[in-house]
């Protein structure tokens, strides 16, 4: 006797993404009492049109951006930018990702895609961060920096979502901090990885919150 074929998929491949993750992931860390501001490689090599790198998601959270440090400034918490900056004349120090990724070759000093965007450019006496790759712990003193000065929230913006911004959220709670990711102020090239990045650093690693309200915790300092 034959059996009769079916088509249908099992009740959890019909689950949406948030219904599956319901009341496993998804628990909110929350502020803290002591935030910095991470500005992850805001460099125009993600901005300009034609750059390798370009990413259009880029280019719209850069506008929101400023409004954040703003408030940070007022409140004087720290502002902290990072950039890349490899060798050029051998791009060891970029290892093996270079290997993966030789796309970032163009952030080498000199070029104006290394540079930072004129409208989130760092302030006088704000710490800049040079990495290699793409956390923003990994091989600097971040982590130093800001345990030195007793901060336990870090609240994130820059680029891109998928790569250095998902690393250094991963890697903010890993070293004990709070990572608060910023949605507007948070960008990459294409909105799905972008928006599937988002739903994963909110589920597993830290809290994503908007503008709106990162801005009010600050103005409430």
């Amino acid at each position: 006797m034959s059996k009769k074929k079916t088509n249908a998929k099992p009740a959890a491949a019909k689950a949406t993404a948030a219904s599956n993750y319901a009341g496993v992931w998804g628990n909110r860390i929350g502020f803290g009492r002591k935030p910095a501001v991470v500005a992850i490689d805001l460099l125009q090599g993600y901005t300009l049109p034609g750059a390798p790198l370009y990413a259009p998601g880029v280019v719209k959270c850069v506008k929101e951006v400023p409004a954040l440090l703003e408030a940070a400034r007022r409140r004087k918490v720290p502002v902290i930018h990072t950039r890349v900056f490899y060798n050029p004349a051998n791009f060891e120090d970029g290892g093996v990702w270079i290997l993966k990724a030789p796309v970032l070759k163009s952030l080498v000093p000199g070029n104006r895609y290394a540079e930072f965007c004129p409208p989130v450019k760092p302030r006088k006496g704000e710490t800049v961060i040079v990495k290699n790759y793409a956390s923003c712990f990994f091989g600097t003193s971040l982590a130093a920096t800001l345990t030195a000065q007793g901060v336990d929230t870090l609240i994130i913006a820059g680029c891109t979502t998928s790569g250095c911004v998902r690393a250094s959220a991963v890697d903010a709670v890993q070293h004990g901090f709070r990572p608060i990711v910023v949605r507007e102020c948070v960008g990459d090239r294409h909105e799905a990885p972008h928006e599937a990045n988002l739903f994963d650093i909110d589920a597993k690693y830290g809290d994503v919150v908007s503008r709106a309200q990162a801005i009010a915790y600050l103005e409430s300092l």
